[in-house]
Protein backbone atom coordinates (compact mmCIF):
# COMPACT_ATOMS: atom_id res chain seq x y z
CA UNK A 1 0.00 0.00 0.00
CA UNK A 2 2.91 2.35 0.77
CA UNK A 3 4.32 1.95 -2.76
CA UNK A 4 0.96 2.66 -4.37
CA UNK A 5 0.57 5.77 -2.22
CA UNK A 6 3.81 7.41 -3.45
CA UNK A 7 2.58 8.40 -6.95
CA UNK A 8 -0.67 9.65 -5.47
CA UNK A 9 1.12 11.83 -2.93
CA UNK A 10 3.49 13.22 -5.61
CA UNK A 11 0.56 14.06 -7.82
CA UNK A 12 -1.31 15.76 -5.00
CA UNK A 13 1.76 17.71 -3.92
CA UNK A 14 2.17 18.91 -7.48
CA UNK A 15 -1.44 20.08 -7.61
CA UNK A 16 -1.11 21.77 -4.25
CA UNK A 17 2.06 23.67 -5.15
CA UNK A 18 0.54 24.89 -8.39
CA UNK A 19 -2.64 26.10 -6.74
CA UNK A 20 -1.02 27.01 -3.41
CA UNK A 21 -4.04 25.55 -1.66
CA UNK A 22 -3.13 23.29 1.30
CA UNK A 23 -6.81 22.59 1.95
CA UNK A 24 -7.05 21.00 -1.49
CA UNK A 25 -4.19 18.62 -0.67
CA UNK A 26 -5.83 17.59 2.58
CA UNK A 27 -9.20 17.05 0.93
CA UNK A 28 -7.83 15.08 -2.04
CA UNK A 29 -5.52 12.97 0.10
CA UNK A 30 -8.37 12.12 2.48
CA UNK A 31 -10.66 11.11 -0.37
CA UNK A 32 -7.96 8.80 -1.80
CA UNK A 33 -7.33 7.17 1.56
CA UNK A 34 -11.05 6.82 2.25
CA UNK A 35 -11.54 5.12 -1.10
CA UNK A 36 -8.72 2.67 -0.40
CA UNK A 37 -10.02 1.89 3.10
CA UNK A 38 -13.64 1.27 2.11
CA UNK A 39 -14.91 -1.71 4.06
CA UNK A 40 -15.92 -4.80 2.11
CA UNK A 41 -16.43 -7.11 5.07
CA UNK A 42 -20.19 -6.68 5.56
CA UNK A 43 -22.15 -9.31 3.62
CA UNK A 44 -25.92 -8.82 3.95
CA UNK A 45 -28.33 -11.70 3.83
CA UNK A 46 -30.80 -11.84 0.92
CA UNK A 47 -33.67 -9.50 1.70
CA UNK A 48 -31.73 -7.37 4.21
CA UNK A 49 -32.25 -4.31 2.00
CA UNK A 50 -36.03 -4.36 2.44
CA UNK A 51 -37.24 -1.07 3.98
CA UNK A 52 -37.86 -1.23 7.71
CA UNK A 53 -40.68 0.51 9.53
CA UNK A 54 -39.72 2.86 12.38
CA UNK A 55 -42.17 4.46 14.77
CA UNK A 56 -41.53 8.22 14.93
CA UNK A 57 -42.58 10.38 17.89
CA UNK A 58 -41.67 14.05 17.24
CA UNK A 59 -42.51 14.97 20.84
CA UNK A 60 -42.56 18.43 22.40
CA UNK A 61 -40.67 21.70 21.98
CA UNK A 62 -37.68 21.24 19.69
CA UNK A 63 -38.68 17.63 18.99
CA UNK A 64 -40.51 18.27 15.70
CA UNK A 65 -37.55 20.36 14.46
CA UNK A 66 -34.89 17.71 15.13
CA UNK A 67 -36.99 14.73 14.07
CA UNK A 68 -37.85 16.65 10.90
CA UNK A 69 -34.12 17.05 10.35
CA UNK A 70 -33.67 13.28 10.57
CA UNK A 71 -36.49 12.69 8.09
CA UNK A 72 -34.85 15.02 5.56
CA UNK A 73 -31.44 13.38 5.87
CA UNK A 74 -32.86 9.86 5.66
CA UNK A 75 -34.75 10.87 2.53
CA UNK A 76 -31.62 12.41 0.99
CA UNK A 77 -29.66 9.20 1.67
CA UNK A 78 -32.49 7.02 0.34
CA UNK A 79 -32.11 5.04 3.56
CA UNK A 80 -34.17 1.83 3.65
CA UNK A 81 -36.48 3.02 6.43
CA UNK A 82 -39.95 4.52 6.50
CA UNK A 83 -41.56 6.30 9.42
CA UNK A 84 -44.92 5.81 11.11
CA UNK A 85 -45.45 9.19 12.77
CA UNK A 86 -47.59 9.77 15.87
CA UNK A 87 -48.42 12.83 17.95
CA UNK A 88 -47.48 12.21 21.57
CA UNK A 89 -47.00 14.93 24.19
CA UNK A 90 -45.62 14.88 27.71
CA UNK A 91 -48.83 16.15 29.32
CA UNK A 92 -50.79 13.08 28.20
CA UNK A 93 -51.77 10.63 30.93
CA UNK A 94 -50.41 7.67 28.98
CA UNK A 95 -48.88 6.75 25.64
CA UNK A 96 -51.75 6.04 23.19
CA UNK A 97 -52.29 2.37 22.50
CA UNK A 98 -51.85 2.76 18.72
CA UNK A 99 -48.36 4.14 19.38
CA UNK A 100 -47.46 1.19 21.59
CA UNK A 101 -48.84 -1.21 18.96
CA UNK A 102 -46.69 0.47 16.30
CA UNK A 103 -43.50 0.20 18.39
CA UNK A 104 -44.22 -3.44 19.23
CA UNK A 105 -44.78 -4.18 15.55
CA UNK A 106 -41.74 -2.28 14.23
CA UNK A 107 -39.46 -3.11 17.18
CA UNK A 108 -37.73 0.27 16.70
CA UNK A 109 -38.73 3.83 17.59
CA UNK A 110 -37.13 7.25 17.11
CA UNK A 111 -38.38 10.01 19.39
CA UNK A 112 -37.88 13.65 20.24
CA UNK A 113 -38.03 14.93 23.79
CA UNK A 114 -41.21 14.63 25.84
CA UNK A 115 -41.71 17.25 28.54
CA UNK A 116 -42.42 15.74 31.97
CA UNK A 117 -44.44 18.12 34.18
CA UNK A 118 -42.71 18.85 37.49
CA UNK A 119 -44.81 17.73 40.46
CA UNK A 120 -48.51 16.97 40.13
CA UNK A 121 -50.00 13.61 39.31
CA UNK A 122 -48.84 13.18 35.69
CA UNK A 123 -46.28 10.41 35.38
CA UNK A 124 -43.41 10.54 32.88
CA UNK A 125 -44.26 9.06 29.49
CA UNK A 126 -40.55 8.35 29.03
CA UNK A 127 -40.63 6.08 32.09
CA UNK A 128 -43.88 4.51 30.89
CA UNK A 129 -42.27 3.59 27.57
CA UNK A 130 -39.23 2.07 29.26
CA UNK A 131 -41.31 -0.03 31.63
CA UNK A 132 -43.97 -1.23 29.21
CA UNK A 133 -41.41 -2.18 26.55
CA UNK A 134 -38.89 -3.39 29.15
CA UNK A 135 -36.18 -1.12 27.76
CA UNK A 136 -33.90 -2.00 30.62
CA UNK A 137 -30.65 -0.56 29.24
CA UNK A 138 -30.03 3.11 28.48
CA UNK A 139 -26.85 3.82 26.52
CA UNK A 140 -25.30 7.27 26.07
CA UNK A 141 -22.05 7.73 24.17
CA UNK A 142 -20.14 10.86 25.25
CA UNK A 143 -17.10 11.61 23.08
CA UNK A 144 -15.06 14.48 21.68
CA UNK A 145 -16.05 15.56 18.18
CA UNK A 146 -13.08 16.69 16.06
CA UNK A 147 -13.17 20.44 15.55
CA UNK A 148 -15.39 21.13 18.57
CA UNK A 149 -13.24 22.67 21.32
CA UNK A 150 -13.79 21.31 24.84
CA UNK A 151 -11.94 21.57 28.14
CA UNK A 152 -10.88 17.91 28.02
CA UNK A 153 -9.52 15.81 25.16
CA UNK A 154 -9.60 12.03 24.57
CA UNK A 155 -13.06 11.65 26.08
CA UNK A 156 -14.91 8.56 24.86
CA UNK A 157 -17.28 7.35 27.57
CA UNK A 158 -20.25 5.01 27.26
CA UNK A 159 -22.71 5.28 30.14
CA UNK A 160 -24.96 2.22 30.50
CA UNK A 161 -27.77 2.81 32.95
CA UNK A 162 -30.35 0.45 34.43
CA UNK A 163 -33.62 1.86 33.16
CA UNK A 164 -36.54 0.20 34.96
CA UNK A 165 -36.14 0.38 38.73
CA UNK A 166 -34.21 2.25 41.43
CA UNK A 167 -35.54 5.68 42.35
CA UNK A 168 -37.64 5.67 39.16
CA UNK A 169 -39.84 2.85 40.45
CA UNK A 170 -42.56 5.42 41.18
CA UNK A 171 -43.40 3.96 44.59
CA UNK A 172 -44.18 7.07 46.63
CA UNK A 173 -46.78 7.82 49.26
CA UNK A 174 -47.50 10.27 52.05
CA UNK A 175 -47.12 8.46 55.37
CA UNK A 176 -48.66 11.29 57.39
CA UNK A 177 -49.23 14.93 56.37
CA UNK A 178 -45.83 16.48 55.71
CA UNK A 179 -43.96 13.16 55.49
CA UNK A 180 -43.44 11.47 52.11
CA UNK A 181 -41.80 8.10 51.59
CA UNK A 182 -40.18 7.27 48.24
CA UNK A 183 -38.91 3.73 47.74
CA UNK A 184 -35.74 2.79 45.86
CA UNK A 185 -36.07 -0.74 44.49
CA UNK A 186 -32.99 -2.76 43.49
CA UNK A 187 -33.35 -6.40 42.42
CA UNK A 188 -30.82 -9.12 41.70
CA UNK A 189 -32.46 -9.88 38.35
CA UNK A 190 -32.28 -6.31 37.00
CA UNK A 191 -28.80 -5.70 38.41
CA UNK A 192 -27.43 -8.85 36.80
CA UNK A 193 -28.91 -8.20 33.38
CA UNK A 194 -27.66 -4.60 33.19
CA UNK A 195 -24.20 -5.76 34.28
CA UNK A 196 -24.27 -8.49 31.61
CA UNK A 197 -25.29 -5.94 29.00
CA UNK A 198 -22.47 -3.58 29.99
CA UNK A 199 -19.80 -6.28 29.81
CA UNK A 200 -21.23 -7.71 26.59
CA UNK A 201 -21.19 -4.22 25.07
CA UNK A 202 -17.57 -3.75 26.14
CA UNK A 203 -16.61 -7.16 24.73
CA UNK A 204 -18.34 -6.61 21.36
CA UNK A 205 -16.96 -3.08 20.95
CA UNK A 206 -13.36 -3.76 21.98
CA UNK A 207 -13.67 -1.68 25.14
CA UNK A 208 -11.07 -2.32 27.83
CA UNK A 209 -12.71 -1.38 31.14
CA UNK A 210 -16.07 -1.37 32.90
CA UNK A 211 -16.62 0.88 35.93
CA UNK A 212 -19.53 0.28 38.30
CA UNK A 213 -20.91 3.48 39.89
CA UNK A 214 -22.54 3.11 43.32
CA UNK A 215 -23.21 4.47 46.79
CA UNK A 216 -22.83 1.19 48.65
CA UNK A 217 -20.96 2.88 51.49
CA UNK A 218 -24.33 4.34 52.56
CA UNK A 219 -27.00 2.18 50.86
CA UNK A 220 -25.30 -1.05 51.84
CA UNK A 221 -28.12 -3.42 50.93
CA UNK A 222 -29.52 -1.80 47.76
CA UNK A 223 -26.32 -0.62 46.09
CA UNK A 224 -24.51 -3.51 47.74
CA UNK A 225 -26.72 -5.90 45.77
CA UNK A 226 -25.96 -3.97 42.57
CA UNK A 227 -22.20 -4.23 43.21
CA UNK A 228 -22.42 -7.91 44.07
CA UNK A 229 -24.13 -8.57 40.74
CA UNK A 230 -21.50 -6.57 38.81
CA UNK A 231 -18.67 -8.44 40.52
CA UNK A 232 -20.19 -11.82 39.65
CA UNK A 233 -20.59 -10.90 35.99
CA UNK A 234 -17.07 -9.41 35.85
CA UNK A 235 -15.53 -12.80 36.65
CA UNK A 236 -16.92 -14.13 33.35
CA UNK A 237 -15.01 -11.49 31.35
CA UNK A 238 -11.37 -11.82 32.46
CA UNK A 239 -10.15 -9.82 29.46
CA UNK A 240 -12.01 -6.69 30.58
CA UNK A 241 -10.74 -4.66 33.51
CA UNK A 242 -13.34 -4.01 36.22
CA UNK A 243 -13.35 -1.33 38.91
CA UNK A 244 -15.80 0.50 41.14
CA UNK A 245 -16.27 4.14 42.10
CA UNK A 246 -18.59 5.87 44.58
CA UNK A 247 -20.96 8.19 42.73
CA UNK A 248 -19.86 11.45 44.37
CA UNK A 249 -16.19 10.68 43.71
CA UNK A 250 -17.19 9.64 40.20
CA UNK A 251 -18.61 13.11 39.48
CA UNK A 252 -15.43 14.75 40.75
CA UNK A 253 -13.27 12.42 38.64
CA UNK A 254 -15.43 13.07 35.58
CA UNK A 255 -14.85 16.81 35.64
CA UNK A 256 -11.12 16.49 36.41
CA UNK A 257 -9.92 13.39 34.48
CA UNK A 258 -12.75 12.07 32.27
CA UNK A 259 -10.35 10.27 29.93
CA UNK A 260 -9.82 7.57 32.59
CA UNK A 261 -13.35 6.20 32.03
CA UNK A 262 -14.42 3.79 29.32
CA UNK A 263 -17.72 1.94 29.91
CA UNK A 264 -19.68 2.90 33.03
CA UNK A 265 -22.55 0.83 34.41
CA UNK A 266 -24.91 2.43 36.91
CA UNK A 267 -28.24 2.13 38.69
CA UNK A 268 -31.04 4.31 37.35
CA UNK A 269 -30.68 7.73 38.99
CA UNK A 270 -26.86 7.80 39.08
CA UNK A 271 -26.77 7.02 35.36
CA UNK A 272 -28.92 10.04 34.56
CA UNK A 273 -26.57 12.33 36.49
CA UNK A 274 -23.37 10.74 35.20
CA UNK A 275 -24.51 10.74 31.55
CA UNK A 276 -25.46 14.42 31.64
CA UNK A 277 -22.19 15.35 33.36
CA UNK A 278 -20.16 13.40 30.80
CA UNK A 279 -22.16 14.95 27.96
CA UNK A 280 -21.44 18.45 29.23
CA UNK A 281 -17.74 17.66 29.43
CA UNK A 282 -17.55 16.21 25.92
CA UNK A 283 -19.40 18.98 24.06
CA UNK A 284 -22.94 19.35 25.37
CA UNK A 285 -26.23 17.49 25.31
CA UNK A 286 -26.90 18.73 21.77
CA UNK A 287 -24.30 16.41 20.25
CA UNK A 288 -24.51 13.24 22.35
CA UNK A 289 -26.39 10.25 20.89
CA UNK A 290 -28.17 7.59 22.86
CA UNK A 291 -30.86 4.97 22.99
CA UNK A 292 -32.80 2.57 25.16
CA UNK A 293 -32.85 -1.12 24.42
CA UNK A 294 -34.43 -4.30 25.71
CA UNK A 295 -34.65 -7.87 24.51
CA UNK A 296 -37.27 -7.07 21.84
CA UNK A 297 -37.46 -3.31 21.30
CA UNK A 298 -35.25 -0.22 20.99
CA UNK A 299 -36.04 3.49 21.28
CA UNK A 300 -33.46 5.99 20.04
CA UNK A 301 -33.38 9.60 21.21
CA UNK A 302 -31.05 12.40 22.25
CA UNK A 303 -28.55 10.80 24.59
CA UNK A 304 -28.53 13.21 27.52
CA UNK A 305 -31.43 15.20 28.93
CA UNK A 306 -32.97 17.52 26.36
CA UNK A 307 -32.81 20.55 28.65
CA UNK A 308 -33.87 22.84 25.81
CA UNK A 309 -36.82 20.69 24.74
CA UNK A 310 -39.23 23.33 26.05
CA UNK A 311 -37.18 26.40 25.15
CA UNK A 312 -39.70 28.54 23.28
CA UNK A 313 -37.06 30.94 21.94
CA UNK A 314 -35.11 28.13 20.24
CA UNK A 315 -38.34 26.79 18.75
CA UNK A 316 -39.41 30.23 17.48
CA UNK A 317 -35.98 30.93 15.97
CA UNK A 318 -35.77 27.37 14.61
CA UNK A 319 -32.23 27.02 15.92
CA UNK A 320 -32.42 23.65 17.68
CA UNK A 321 -29.31 21.50 17.38
CA UNK A 322 -30.13 18.35 15.34
CA UNK A 323 -26.70 16.71 15.76
CA UNK A 324 -27.54 14.49 18.76
CA UNK A 325 -30.61 12.99 17.11
CA UNK A 326 -28.81 12.59 13.78
CA UNK A 327 -26.07 10.61 15.53
CA UNK A 328 -28.72 8.64 17.43
CA UNK A 329 -30.24 7.86 14.02
CA UNK A 330 -26.87 6.50 12.91
CA UNK A 331 -26.98 4.23 15.96
CA UNK A 332 -30.47 3.19 14.91
CA UNK A 333 -29.29 2.36 11.39
CA UNK A 334 -26.56 0.11 12.78
CA UNK A 335 -29.14 -1.53 15.04
CA UNK A 336 -31.21 -2.23 11.91
CA UNK A 337 -28.11 -3.70 10.23
CA UNK A 338 -27.64 -0.90 7.72
CA UNK A 339 -23.99 -0.11 8.59
CA UNK A 340 -23.10 1.65 5.33
CA UNK A 341 -25.91 4.17 5.75
CA UNK A 342 -24.92 4.68 9.39
CA UNK A 343 -21.31 5.36 8.38
CA UNK A 344 -22.35 7.85 5.70
CA UNK A 345 -24.58 9.77 8.11
CA UNK A 346 -22.06 9.83 10.94
CA UNK A 347 -19.21 10.87 8.63
CA UNK A 348 -21.28 13.72 7.17
CA UNK A 349 -22.27 15.03 10.60
CA UNK A 350 -18.69 14.91 11.86
CA UNK A 351 -17.48 16.68 8.73
CA UNK A 352 -19.93 19.56 9.28
CA UNK A 353 -18.87 19.86 12.93
CA UNK A 354 -15.18 19.76 12.00
CA UNK A 355 -15.48 22.45 9.34
CA UNK A 356 -17.28 24.71 11.82
CA UNK A 357 -19.16 26.80 9.29
CA UNK A 358 -22.62 25.65 10.31
CA UNK A 359 -23.21 25.36 14.06
CA UNK A 360 -26.16 26.17 16.27
CA UNK A 361 -25.87 28.59 19.18
CA UNK A 362 -25.07 25.93 21.79
CA UNK A 363 -21.93 25.11 19.79
CA UNK A 364 -20.88 28.73 19.39
CA UNK A 365 -22.57 29.47 16.06
CA UNK A 366 -25.74 31.13 14.82
CA UNK A 367 -27.01 28.61 12.27
CA UNK A 368 -30.60 27.47 12.09
CA UNK A 369 -31.60 23.83 12.26
CA UNK A 370 -32.29 23.84 8.53
CA UNK A 371 -28.88 25.28 7.69
CA UNK A 372 -27.19 22.48 9.63
CA UNK A 373 -29.40 19.91 7.92
CA UNK A 374 -28.60 21.32 4.47
CA UNK A 375 -24.87 21.19 5.30
CA UNK A 376 -25.12 17.56 6.42
CA UNK A 377 -27.00 16.60 3.25
CA UNK A 378 -24.35 18.37 1.14
CA UNK A 379 -21.62 16.46 3.00
CA UNK A 380 -23.13 13.03 2.31
CA UNK A 381 -20.90 11.01 0.00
Amino acid sequence: MARRSVPIIKQLLSKSSSSENPALLSSCFKSKIDAQNRSVTYMPRPGDGAPRGVTLIPGDGIGPLVTGAVEQVMDAMHAPVYFEKFEVHGDMKKVPQEVMDSIKRNKVCLKGGLVTPVGGGVSSLNVQLRKELDLYASLVNCFNLPGLPTRHENVDIVVIRENTEGEYSGLEHEVVPGVVESLKVITKFCSERIAKYAFEYAYLNNRKKVTAVHKANIMKLADGLFLESCREVATKYPGIKYNEVIVDNCCMQLVSKPEQFDVMVTPNLYGNLVANTAAGIAGGTGVMPGGNVGADHAVFEQGASAGNVGNDRIVEQKKANPVALLLSSAMMLRHLQFPSFADRLETAVKKVIFEGKYRTKDLGGQSTTQEVVDAVIAALD
